[in-house]
């Protein structure tokens, strides 16, 4: 397990001498459908490093510090800037965000799918509550809190700058668990129906946002760190949106 309590100062989004020929997704490369999902989770499950649940506080306090202050994270769903320090379980605190909700897969957050980086941000403790454990669809009613997300009994949209943010976070667990590894298999539906089965949607939402929403400099940038630092595997996503399509689509 890693010793955290690194500090990392804000740099241009560059991918590593490891990646930046592709070397890393070589395996993948000119496969699609199935194929290619099996390939990518080869890949991203392979020499990782698991965080704990508690050390996925200071991790979080540098894959998203605010590049602007370095003493504060950027909150997922309301964009918000707020001290590291109010990390916590109290309202005005931020939390550890699971954007596949842990009950779809009752993962809990025992070491794995629960304490994944590639999908925990940093939220609000009240937007967290707001979002439970709601599928990913369009329309509802404005969030209290977070400004351009909107919400209903069954789903939750968030705001336009992350829209694709929260889509490559889904297809990346969905590819990551696969059933093979004592956790479940994930999968993403095009429903909105909860429950408890490992599965999330919806997916022609998300299809959507991934295009809509691109990645950016900030998303590469976290991608990275969780790569180099942390967990040692990539949001294939991320890297190669277009293989959204080609494994979902």
């Amino acid at each position: 397990m890693l010793a955290l309590g690194i500090t990392l100062l804000w740099a241009p989004a560059t991918m590593s001498a490891a990646t930046s020929d592709d070397s890393y997704y070589a395996a993948a490369q000119g496969q699609t459908g199935e194929a290619l999902k099996s390939a990518l989770h080869t890949i991203v499950s392979s020499g990782t490093t698991r965080l704990s649940y508690d050390a996925v506080w200071n991790a979080l306090k540098v894959t998203d510090q605010d590049p602007a202050n370095p003493a504060n994270v950027i909150l997922l769903y309301s964009g918000a800037s707020r001290a590291k320090t109010l990390n916590g379980g109290h309202a005005g605190n931020w939390n550890r965000e699971h954007v596949w909700a842990k009950s779809h897969g009752d993962f809990g957050t025992a070491t794995g799918p629960g304490t994944d980086l590639h999908h925990l941000r940093p939220e609000d403790v009240t937007v967290n509550a707001l979002r439970d454990n709601k599928d990913f669809d369009t329309g509802g009613s404005a969030a209290t809190g977070a400004p351009g997300n909107y919400t209903d009994a069954d789903s939750w949209e968030p705001r336009n700058a992350v829209k694709g943010d929260v889509a490559r976070m889904i297809f990346y667990m969905a590819v990551r668990y696969e059933g093979d590894d004592a956790w479940p298999d994930l999968e993403v539906d095009n429903a909105t129906t909860g429950g408890r089965a490992p599965r999330l949607g919806k997916l022609s939402a998300l299809l959507q946002w991934n295009t809509q929403d691109p990645p950016d400099a900030t998303e590469r940038h976290r991608n990275q760190i969780i790569h180099t630092t942390y967990q040692h595997n990539r949001n294939p996503f991320i890297d190669h949106p277009e293989w959204a399509a080609a494994v979902f689509g």
